[in-house]
């Protein structure tokens, strides 16, 4: 086991790097018990788009039989693919060759350029044809005059919600998100858009890499948090922001905001209010406000509108290729500034001192240097200046991502789309499974990753008194190292991304369905081995239901384990459960006990005596449970045992029943209903005699048990008498 001392140690580092801790204590379990590691700390998908893929092949073939039709003196030397008339040898090409996959989509593609964007046929098939070989640098060296059409195409359907802005975007092709956030931070301070020590916002929780760059030396950013401190009626956490936190942006002294939407780890999007008023704010009180904003996962939400829509003047927009595609490897990204913008402005009234410095650093790029813009600054400044002339993503790199562009294009239907959301759906109903907990809604949620806050889940859903033993027993990363160590499980702490620090970020991209209701079953099993140590210590204390996080305090809770993502919803066409709902296994035993349990039916398991209660106790938690209750009644428990139960029961049925579930393990399941629960359920009746025995636990009975009972204690009166 990692001591507390290490786990300290080692959590001041990134999540990233921390990983790799985690990965050679899961890799020493994997050698000792032969299992299989699951690493769910990345977000690398295990999927690709398999069909633009062809298409590429496909072109790439074409590709060569034109370098040889141009050039074929000697074996293996081929020459350049020539412009005049390649549109109808491409034609011949893919009537040749209709048959092998991807030549529909190809076809497809090059007659979309040409009827939808209005491209020459000779020109467009030359460009990717050229280009696929990899024969010249890239000209113009921000991007390929065709593909970036194509590509502003797909980023208005994917980012805009598809609708056209009123100024086309310029767009610059870089290798992945990485990169252009590198370019934009070095560029924007070159430039003067920010200056060392300016006071900028990052809106949290957010990939790791963007809390710390601002740090950095040669930016040394004064650094405000926007915090996604919003809880919904229940009391948890929405992954939303405050009104108030997005108001402080209206601070004329905070120069520029960075944001990941929707978010990382959380995977949640900025809610329209929420964007309608930091447009508001760059119209209003701070209309310079610099926006830069990574919008990855923007293509896993339908109607997905990014803020470089919404706010287009004072929007950078970086999106990457890699999450939606499976292309990872590729290192496709884009960086689009509208020709609207306000950093043009900034330029333009910059010192006399500082534009002097930047004429001469731009001189031998034109001879009006003050006149490049600034996405072209950013090209020249990825390349330090001098070597501009070979700026620019390779020429393969920017042909698959036409591809990739044009095959969501294609995809009307969004048939690809529907395919990778149900992928991510159905592994989030196989973690939650695993957890035993509901599976929540939200149509701002992407669900790539789920930030889960394991604090909150011991405060609302066991006790607040477990949560602060667990507090100030443990370090945040805790849980992930016991993951690591006992189930082979990596997943990354929340705390890293700053989100709540007893939170845990889980890839829902990156394995199999199985493996999830795997790792939601470690979770569990995480959770239920600290309430047992809290049991042991002597601490424990009368459960009690935790207050709710005042709206707008810190996000430090995000809700229970079925409500990390985005509870508060109907799921189901039922109503959402209440945070002070709890089953009398945790709950001091009243008369009013099964007045307050939750309308649900109850899973049970079935104990005949007192004495086999202590192993139907002990096998539960891995007895499937029935619903026995009918619609609208409850699980009733024995009200004089109750608490001494819950002392004595195992914490994975403790847990179990706090959890908001579809399905939630219970004690051991009573045999006859006590005289509270009768009280509790009147359509049910049992005979008299029950009532003697209130200490034997209870169980639900259905009605046409209960009327045979009654019969039979009926008879026996009437032969009794008779007798």
């Amino acid at each position: 086991m990692t001591t507390r001392a290490e786990q300290k140690r080692l959590e001041g580092l990134s999540p990233f790097e921390l990983k790799n801790s985690l990965i050679e204590l899961a890799d020493e379990n994997v050698k000792l018990n032969a299992i299989t590691m699951l690493n769910a700390g990345r977000g690398n998908p295990n999927w690709i788009a398999t069909e633009p893929r062809e298409a590429f092949f496909l072109l790439g073939r074409f590709g060569i039989a034109e370098s040889r039709l141009d050039w074929d003196e000697w074996d293996g030397v081929g020459g350049m693919p020539q412009k005049k008339g390649i549109g109808g040898r491409f034609d011949e090409f893919i009537r040749a060759n209709a048959g092998q996959p991807g030549a529909d989509m190809l076809g497809r593609a090059i007659e979309y350029g040409v009827k939808k964007l209005g491209f020459d046929k000779d020109a467009w098939v030359w460009e990717l044809t050229d280009s696929v070989i990899g024969d010249h640098y890239p000209e113009p060296d921000r991007m390929l005059s065709h593909v970036e059409r194509v590509v502003h195409a797909y980023l208005v359907k994917e980012m805009c919600g598809g609708r056209q802005p009123d100024q086309p975007f310029d767009l610059y092709a870089v290798e992945g998100g990485t990169a252009a956030m590198c370019y934009l931070f070095d560029s924007a301070v070159i430039n003067g858009i920010l200056n060392k020590g300016d006071t900028i916002a990052i809106m949290t929780p957010i990939f790791t890499p963007y809390l710390e760059i601002p740090h950095l030396e040669r930016y040394r950013f004064d650094v405000v948090e926007l915090q996604a401190s919003r809880y919904g009626e229940e009391g948890f956490h929405t992954w939303q922001y405050d009104e108030a936190e997005i108001e402080k942006l209206a601070d004329p002294k905070i120069k520029a905001v960075f944001l990941v939407n929707p978010s990382n780890p959380p995977s949640v999007a900025l809610a329209q209010k929420t964007r309608d008023q930091i447009k508001r704010i760059t119209e209003t009180s701070n209309p310079g406000l610099t926006i830069i904003t990574d919008d990855v996962y923007g293509t896993f939400v339908d109607g997905f509108e990014s803020l470089m829509s919404a706010v287009p003047r004072n929007t950078i927009g970086v999106y990457s290729f890699s999450k939606y595609f499976g292309c990872t490897g590729w290192r496709l990204g884009v960086i689009a500034v509208n020709r609207d913008n306000i950093f043009e402005g900034k330029l333009a009234k910059l010192p006399a001192r500082r534009k002097a410095e930047l004429n001469e650093r731009y001189s031998t790029l034109s001879l009006a240097p003050e006149k490049i813009k600034f996405i072209d600054r950013i090209v020249a400044d990825s390349r330090q200046v001098a070597l501009n002339h070979t700026a620019g993503l390779s020429l393969p790199q920017q042909v698959q991502m036409a591809m990739f562009s044009l095959f969501a294009l294609l995809d009307e239907q969004d048939d690809y789309k529907q395919v990778c959301q149900t992928i991510i759906m159905r592994r989030m109903h196989a973690l939650t499974k695993g957890m035993g907990v509901t599976l929540p809604r939200d149509p701002a949620a992407a669900h790539y990753y789920v930030e889960l806050d394991l604090l909150n889940y011991a405060r609302r859903w066991i006790s607040a008194d477990f949560a602060e033993w667990l507090e100030g027993s443990f370090e945040p990363v805790d849980p992930v190292f016991r993951l690591a160590e006992k189930g082979s499980v990596v997943l990354l702490n929340g705390g890293g991304f700053d989100g709540p620090e007893w939170s845990v970020r889980v890839s829902l991209a990156n394995l199999r369905y199985e493996a999830y209701e795997q790792i939601g079953s470690w979770l569990r099993e995480v959770m239920e081995g600290y309430f047992a140590e809290f049991q042991k210590s002597g601490k424990t204390k009368r459960p009690r239901a935790a207050a709710k996080t005042p709206a707008g305090g810190k996000a430090m809770m995000a809700g229970g384990m079925a409500t990390m993502i985005q509870p508060a919803k109907t799921v189901a066409g039922k109503p959402p459960r209440k945070a002070a709902a709890k089953t009398a296994a945790t709950r001091p035993a009243t008369k009013g006990a099964a007045k307050s349990a939750p309308a649900r039916k109850a899973p049970t398991t079935k104990t005949a005596t007192t004495a086999g209660a202590k192993t139907g106790a002990r096998t539960a938690a891995k007895t499937p449970t029935k619903t026995a209750a009918r619609a609208g009644a409850t699980a009733t428990k024995s009200a004089a045992k109750a608490t001494k139960a819950a002392a004595k029961v195992p914490a994975k049925k403790v847990l179990a029943a706090k959890a908001p579930a579809k399905k939630t393990m219970v004690t051991a399941s009573p045999a006859k209903k006590t005289a509270a629960a009768r009280k509790a359920a009147p359509a049910k009746k049992t005979a008299p005699a029950n009532k003697t025995a209130p200490a034997k636990k209870a169980a639900p009975m259905k009605k046409a048990v209960a009327k045979t009972t009654a019969k039979k204690t009926a008879a026996k009166k009437a032969v009794a008498k008779k007798r």
